[in-house]
């Protein structure tokens, strides 16, 4: 069998580099032959994976969500996926999070070499993909607006900090999204398509699964022109949809389940995907079921 070991030897301060080494003797006792990559720059890792789908029975890869956003984009219209190992090293790591999969490295490489192969759901934008959240609004933008060098300085406080400088007059937007036979039009300060439990650090969709064919979608209402007290009004809506979770009883929340959206959005809304700047306006989301497989802890009971 053929393996290729992709990594970003930005994330994690740079310590998946120093051992390399080691990685690669662990994969090579699963996997015999076993070649790596380190990636230049952003949009790297997407086309270095989809190269690899047709050439690699596995495809190992360590990095943040980003990375894992951008492995996804690689290989998720690929006729033949290749099954893909995980290294988590990211300032939050929230799909690794979600499937169970240890920071640490010995742990990831364990559930590499002895793990099951779980095959995940995605979601496709338009001709875009994503692993774990589609959002826009108030705090989306930080995840890819920080800084790398304050993200290696503090850690995941650093999308606070930056959120904070940036987010805090939480924009008012228009959408009007469908659903599984629901519509709703609404001015909002925040909208987020979940397929994963946790989202920035937090276990926000703690009963949600990445395998069941279906993403939730919440949605933080707002009136057009918003007085201080309403303003006040919607930060402490999503400082409960983040703290208590997507069940949280919330006025200011709308809640919406399904495997297809339609949202229409102004093109001044940017959508994040999986903590990346994605694209913006109207977008089609779309449950890919089933398309991903990852090697996740053998035993785990929910994904």
């Amino acid at each position: 069998m053929r393996c290729l070991f992709l990594y970003n030897p930005v994330s994690g301060r740079g310590k998946i580099a120093k051992k390399l080494g080691r990685i690669v003797r662990a994969l090579e006792r699963k996997y015999g032959t076993v070649d790596t990559y380190a990636t230049k720059g952003r949009g790297d890792m997407a086309r270095a994976a989809a190269e690899a789908a047709e050439k690699y029975d596995a495809l190992v890869f360590s990095g943040g969500d980003g990375s894992f956003n951008e492995v996804v984009q690689g290989v998720a219209g690929a006729g033949r996926i290749p099954e893909l190992g995980y290294i988590p090293c990211g300032t939050v790591n929230d799909v690794a999070h979600s499937l169970g999969i240890p920071k640490r490295l010995g742990g990831a490489l364990k559930v590499i070499l002895s793990g099951e192969r779980a095959l995940l759901d995605c979601m496709k934008i338009n001709d875009r993909y994503a692993m774990y959240i589609v959002a826009a609004g108030a705090f989306t933008s930080a995840t890819y607006s920080t800084p790398q060098k304050l993200k290696r300085q503090i850690g995941r406080i650093a999308y606070g900090v930056e959120g904070i400088r940036k987010n805090m007059n939480f924009e008012v937007f228009d959408i009007d999204i469908t659903a599984g036979g629901v519509r709703e039009r609404t001015d909002c300060v925040f909208v987020a398509l979940m397929n994963g439990r946790y989202v920035a650090g937090m276990r926000l969709n703690r009963r949600g699964s990445m395998a069941d064919g279906q993403i939730e979608a919440a949605v933080i209402r707002q009136c057009r022109k918003p007085n201080f007290f309403q303003r006040v009004r919607a930060f402490f809506s999503l400082a409960n949809l983040f703290l208590f979770g997507y069940g949280v009883r919330e006025k200011n929340i709308s809640r919406i389940r399904g495997s297809h959206f339609e949202i229409d959005a102004g093109d001044s809304v940017v959508w994040n995907f999986d903590g990346e700047r994605g694209i913006c306006g109207k977008v089609v989301v779309d449950v890919l079921p089933k398309r991903i497989p990852v090697l996740v802890p053998r035993g785990r009971k929910k994904i």
